[in-house]
């Protein structure tokens, strides 16, 4: 009997994505955000951007490297309420199996009539990368998907 492996001839395709939930939780007037993005992918980012030897998730992190994280993440997620934009307060973030958690919030949201968001992570970098907004208010749940040609949307509760 013969056995003949199977031989994929498709490339290995790389899938670049972040995932961005947002919650308007009413009681604490505030946007609560989580941003998640693969280590790997950020960490390239970091070192393109900021330094070669920056390392994410490993013994070798410096203090520095959470610094250029903060910074990078600020710089490209900006978010308009009502109109207004707003400030974003990174919390910190931690990491889950191999992607890293971004945590932002931003306080003093008394109601939610439109929000406009632009998330260009990652977009200088991976021009197929897609970065995913899911919004959750008390009343509804809303997506977006942001990519290189349109990486800004809004979303209206009127």
């Amino acid at each position: 009997m013969l056995v003949f492996p199977i031989i994929s001839a498709a490339p290995v395709h790389k899938f670049y994505v972040s995932i961005t939930k947002i919650e308007y939780v009413k009681e604490k007037n505030s946007l609560q955000i989580i941003t998640k993005i693969f280590i790997d992918d950020i960490e390239d980012a970091l070192q393109h951007r900021y330094d070669p030897s920056i390392s994410l998730d490993t013994k070798k992190e410096t203090e520095a490297a959470d610094e250029y994280l903060k910074n990078y993440i600020l710089q490209k997620i900006n978010i308009k309420v009502n109109g207004k934009p707003v400030k974003l307060d990174y919390i910190g973030k931690e990491y889950d199996t191999d992607m890293v958690l971004a945590y932002i919030e931003v306080k003093d949201v008394k109601e939610l009539k439109t929000i406009e968001i632009e998330n260009k992570v990652l977009l200088d970098m991976f021009p197929e990368q897609q970065n995913i907004i899911h919004l959750k208010t008390p009343k509804t749940r809303r997506s977006l998907i942001l990519d290189q040609d349109e990486s800004k949307g809004k979303l209206d509760f009127n």
